[in-house]
């Protein structure tokens, strides 16, 4: 049990850290490594976290170190415009493989001891995770369309796109910024929905039981 809990732990900081570097962190070649490490990173604790075999780490490690590199190569070979492009792919795909480990980790948690401060936390992970996904993918749309992203004219740069990701996610609705296109629309309100659904209905039905069940003190 506490071996779980210090996996689910370390990667909800390791979420936190990513969440916040790309929060603040000025667009540019060093801001793509770091935050491509951060994200490999992130996708290995994800794995831990979820107990997957050995083999299957030794493989993850080897495809996050070639895209840590493949990253590095294209922000000193191509233009800027392209590297944004190929480090956001490469981050949305990494943040398609962690909420599967995670989500299985969790299922395989709550089979064997039901609903604990492990379970609270990985469904938490999973949340930032969607936040995270959402905002490479917005920033892949505009590099690879060519075109700004927001119907102002802003450029979705990570920071930027963080925040509209997040925002988006727990439907805040500030209107500060907005999709400019149909698809990006559609990309939004997609992530308002399942952000909304997610928030209303597995998060709060386990928060709500881990503390009808008394466990905030005894897990």
């Amino acid at each position: 049990m506490a071996g779980s809990r210090q996996r689910y732990g370390i990667l909800l900081l390791a979420l936190f850290a990513t969440f916040f570097f790309y929060g603040v962190a000025q667009p540019g070649d060093l801001q793509r490594t770091i935050g491509t490490v951060l994200v490999g990173t992130t996708l290995l604790l994800a794995l831990y976290a979820a107990k997957v075999r050995p083999s299957a780490m030794r493989a993850a490690i080897v495809v996050v170190t070639a895209i840590v590199v493949a990253v590095i190569i294209a922000s000193l070979a191509d233009s800027e415009s392209t590297a944004a492009a190929i480090t956001a792919i490469a981050s949305a795909v990494m943040l398609i493989v962690a909420p599967t480990a995670v989500a299985v980790g969790v299922n395989r948690h709550l089979q064997a001891t039901g609903v604990t401060a492990v379970l609270v936390a990985g469904v938490l992970c999973l949340y930032m995770l969607f936040g995270l996904f959402f905002a490479f993918v917005y920033v892949a749309v505009e590099n690879l369309g060519g075109a700004p992203f927001f119907a102002n004219g802003a450029s979705a740069v990570p920071a930027r796109a963080v925040y509209f990701s997040f925002v988006s996610l727990a439907t805040v609705g500030y209107g500060d910024y907005t999709a400019r296109t149909n698809f990006g629309h559609t990309l939004s309100v997609t992530e308002a929905l399942l952000g909304q659904i997610y928030l209303v209905t597995i998060v709060a039905a386990i928060v709500s039981r881990f503390v009808a069940l008394g466990k905030w003190k005894s897990t």
